[in-house]
């Protein structure tokens, strides 16, 4: 019927956009779980960007599967109730548009890990990502093609059921598994919480450090450093961003000195950003101190190495 065009044409664009991110989505859960189980050198410092990619991932399945198989059986009752036929243009126009678009982001899906396979990943990862892209290719370009190329409706399909339960126990399978691979949301955001409290810890030992320079000496305390006409301490670098509790400044000798703090959960070396500074603010959790480092006599130091 011409006067559901619109809204058939609607569902179907939906239900594509949906299913991208929902294939992309298992993909990438996949694919993650194969990063952290098959271990690549190469790839020694990418845990965080796995962890991101597996976060997006569960957040994309858990909105995308549940409108894509909605509007799937909004489809095939319309396609029961005569509202949609299954020789119409528009069914036929839509359908093959959805296998054209997942055929590009499929090939540019395989042409990124072709590449990364030249670049030197292990080829187990590789025959793994490779075999999980068939598979998902294979599922995608099957039911369709199938879809596409019925007779007619039947009130029970075996195979369109068979394609809906497997697929979706597939997807409930890798929304499952990903969550055995990812941190909580409560370590999370201890884990954020304490990073910013090591970047205030930067920027307080690049003040320190700024001062050392200026006056040849370490400042007994911050209140030094902030009544230092020539250097600015914004007041948050000073304190946790949630208990508020001042960061500890502590002089051990003439050129040693530390910060302590409350952490939330232990620093991961693995993880750990370091883009703020030199050295290593490795922590445990609870009450600790980490080493601050004069920056010029950690230049000294290498230069006489």
């Amino acid at each position: 019927m011409t006067s559901h065009n619109a809204k058939y044409a609607f569902y179907y664009l939906l239900s594509l956009a949906a299913l991208i991110f929902m294939a992309l989505s298992v993909g990438m859960i996949i694919f993650g779980v194969i990063d952290k189980t098959v271990v690549d050198a190469l790839n020694y410092n990418s845990y965080n960007s796995v962890d991101a990619q597996l976060k997006f991932a569960i957040s994309a399945l858990f909105i995308a599967a549940p409108i894509y198989y909605f509007l799937s059986r909004l489809i095939n009752r319309g396609l029961n109730k005569k509202e949609l036929e299954l020789d119409s243009p528009l069914r036929r126009w839509l359908t093959y548009f959805i296998i054209v678009v997942s055929s590009f982001i499929i090939l540019g899906v395989f042409i990124g890990v072709i590449n990364n396979f030249l670049s030197g990943e292990l080829t187990v990862r590789f025959i793994l990502k490779a075999v999980t892209m068939l598979v998902i290719a294979a599922a995608v370009f099957s039911f369709y093609f199938y879809d596409i190329k019925r007779k007619e409706v039947k009130a029970r399909d075996l195979v369109m059921c068979l394609f809906a339960w497997i697929s979706a126990a597939l997807v409930l399978a890798a929304f499952v598994t990903a969550w055995f691979f990812v941190e909580s949301p409560s370590v999370a955001r201890a884990k954020r919480l304490d990073q910013i409290v090591v970047n205030n810890i930067y920027q307080l030992e690049n003040a320190v450090n700024t001062y050392y320079n200026e006056y040849d000496r370490l400042p007994a305390n911050l209140d030094e450093i902030k009544n230092s006409p020539d250097i600015y301490l914004d007041a948050k670098t000073l304190v946790d961003p949630e208990s508020r509790e001042a960061i500890e400044y502590k002089v051990s000798g003439e050129k040693e000195f530390s910060f302590c703090a409350v952490f939330r959960a232990p620093s991961d070396s693995e993880n750990d950003s370091r883009a703020y500074g030199p050295g290593n603010k490795e922590h445990g959790v609870g009450y600790d101190c980490v080493d601050g480092q004069l920056w010029s006599d950690v230049e000294a130091k290498a230069m006489i190495k």
